[in-house]
């Protein structure tokens, strides 16, 4: 029941784009989960899982990461061009209305589905992302993506991450950490394990602004309408207690959710997260 078959699209630029999918219920939407920056479709095995049977579960790979296909011109990993390929999908797949569970740049694109093509979503969920992003957040972020490096083993690699990401997961163990170097991680044709997605991803990432010249706040208001969760993690150094307050306020019909104990970004198993997407799902269903 939980096994997912591999799916694959085009994007108008000749890109093989990969997604997992997972089956579920055909009288109900799918749910359509869209990963942060630099991760892929294994963020979501658990939670897909967890749902599938129950739901479609759709788990995408943007280009660049996992097993889509890397881009010829670094400059199209931006998220236009993303929302460009998301719209490939949706009419080589024939989705109609899905629910979007988007973390990070997820959560971003989420936003702009929102605002371009309202009538795709059915709900949506954004895990510790707003309309205004901090700039240490994004700083942090950028001192780490494209970043080649590579270790002799899983151990090695698991222990990077607890060094560079332990203030975000101050609980996580040795095995947590070891899981997550499974779901961002391959080993390469040179028996090294590597992160898994194309480095240049980094080049116009570091070149933005952090999205500060673009307002995003009409975006985040065209979800209005439809059941939304708004998740932060209580730890986060990208979604202000500022900003999330100010999208409670400004949808006021959303369900907000703050994880304790964790920072940027939840990883959707966190009892209240868990917690979050039944209750999200059950007002859909």
């Amino acid at each position: 029941m939980n096994d997912f078959t591999d799916g694959y699209w085009t994007s108008r630029d000749g890109l093989q784009l990969h997604y997992r999918d997972y089956p579920g219920r055909a009288d109900r939407p799918p749910v359509l989960c869209l990963p942060g920056l630099t991760r892929n479709a294994r963020d979501f095995e658990e939670l897909a899982q967890r749902l599938a049977g129950e739901w479609r579960v759709i788990c995408v790979e943007l280009r660049g990461r996992g097993d889509s296909a890397y881009a010829k011109d670094s400059a199209t990993y931006n998220p236009l061009q993303y929302l460009e390929d998301l719209g490939e999908l949706f009419d080589q797949a024939g989705l109609t209305r899905v629910v979007a569970i988007g973390t990070s740049l997820g959560g971003l694109l989420t936003m702009l589905l929102a605002a371009t093509a309202p009538q795709r979503l059915a709900g949506a969920l954004l895990n510790d992302i707003g309309p205004e992003v901090n700039p240490e957040g994004i700083e942090r972020i950028r001192n780490y993506v494209g970043q080649a490096r590579n270790f002799p083993t899983w151990m090695h690699a698991a222990r990077a991450l607890a060094e560079s990401q332990g203030p975000t997961f101050p609980n996580a163990s040795l095995t947590d950490w070891l899981a997550m170097a499974k779901r961002c991680m391959v080993v390469g044709s040179n028996g090294r394990i590597h992160f898994d997605y194309d480095m240049k991803i980094a080049e116009p990432f570091a070149q933005a602004d952090g999205a500060s010249n673009v307002d995003m706040w009409p975006a985040f208001e065209a979800l209005a309408g439809r059941p939304v969760t708004l998740l932060r993690g209580a730890l986060s150094d990208v979604l202000t207690p500022a900003t999330f307050k100010q999208m409670a306020k400004r949808l006021p019909e959303a369900e907000t959710v703050t994880v304790p104990k964790v920072g940027h970004a939840p990883t959707l198993s966190e009892p209240a997260a868990m917690a979050a997407i039944n209750q999200l799902l059950a007002r859909i269903a």
